[in-house]
């Protein structure tokens, strides 16, 4: 501590008495005090410089060797050429040679003979599980249980059917995907918005539904609902309410709700309707990776034989079928790795 004072708020700064030796430590102070505190001018531990001029050397000779230095549209290469940009791709490069025999021959097969190859079968699966992953999950959940306007794709409950053929259709199109006339479609008027019902007679409607579905006893109001169910929602649903797949329209007598079978949701639908979208993945994904993705969909537990009686036209033009030797040795191939 030197004799000498600087007042508070002073100039912070040397005070003018030079450079000295502090007599506790035998440093050498900086000359520099504020407000009576020095600065001793203790060197850096041998070690510390060492390690600091190895970090610096090792910079420039990273810098040199590396990618490193960014430029107007791209960066310095490196006198290695090594980046990970690089290795990625690589390593991708090498995964789509050792997929290209399965996808060449799922590529070549109808989807409606997938499940004849039981070795391909599970190789789309698992191609299909990675694709979910990365496209459907944000909608379907992690273990493609959906949530309130989201199917779950683990039961049998379908709207456009569950078998291989139907799944790939639908991915390919989407349900109301706009600019696309192939996509799925439904089309539910809103009966108390468009005031086709009034709203006790809704509430009738919707008292039959319980009915049908379990969830209540008949009433009076499930009796008139009956009726206007008859006049207003039979011809799609069906007399039963068991739904029609070819127009999308759901199974309303069991326990699976894609928006909520309690009463108010109920209301709700029948108010305003409702209508759920998907993309037309077909647009987006190649034909091979949503063949996997309606292998996995179909494997979930939900999955449907393929209509009995439906014709192959690929077969029956080719008995022999070339896809069939494409099959076995890419279904091998995939085995062995």
């Amino acid at each position: 501590m030197a004799d000498d004072h600087e007042p508070l708020g002073g100039d912070v700064g040397a005070t003018g008495a030079g450079s000295r030796i502090d007599a506790p430590t035998g440093t050498a102070t900086v000359g520099h005090s504020w407000d009576g505190i020095e600065e001793l001018d203790t060197p850096m531990p041998r070690w510390w410089l060492l390690t600091f001029l190895a970090c610096i050397i090792f910079a420039i000779g990273y810098v040199i060797a590396f990618p490193a230095i960014p430029l107007a549209n791209s960066a310095t290469k490196g006198l290695l050429g090594r980046s990970s940009h690089g290795d990625l791709n690589a390593e991708l490069a090498a995964y789509a040679a050792r997929q290209a025999p399965v996808r060449l021959a799922l590529a070549q097969l109808p989807i409606e003979r997938l499940a004849d190859n039981p070795q391909l079968l599970r190789a789309a699966e698992r191609g299909g599980r990675s694709a979910f992953k990365v496209h459907c999950v944000q909608c379907h959940g992690a273990g493609a249980a959906g949530s309130q306007g989201y199917p779950n794709l683990n039961d049998d409950d379908w709207l456009w059917g569950g078998d291989l053929a139907a799944l790939q259709a639908t991915l390919i199109n989407g349900i109301r995907h706009p600019g696309n006339d192939d996509t799925r479609i439904s089309q539910m008027p809103a009966f108390g918005r468009d005031e086709i019902l009034k709203k006790a007679e809704i509430r009738d409607v919707v008292a039959h539904v319980r009915v049908i579905s379990g969830q209540e006893k008949a009433s009076a109001a499930a009796f008139r609902g009956a009726v206007l169910f008859e006049a207003n929602c039979a011809v799609c649903h069906g007399p039963d309410g068991k739904g029609n797949r070819t127009l999308g329209a759901p199974n309303l007598s069991d326990a699976i709700w894609l928006y909520g079978g309690d009463r108010a949701a109920l209301i709700t639908t029948l108010n305003n309707a409702r209508a759920g979208k998907m993309p037309a993945w077909g647009k987006r994904l190649d034909p091979v990776t949503i063949k996997m993705l309606a292998a996995y969909v179909h494997s979930l537990g939900g999955g449907e034989a393929n209509p009995v009686g439906e014709a192959d036209p690929d077969a029956q033009a080719d008995p022999d079928a070339e896809a069939n030797s494409v099959v076995e040795v890419a279904s091998a191939a995939a085995l062995a790795r």
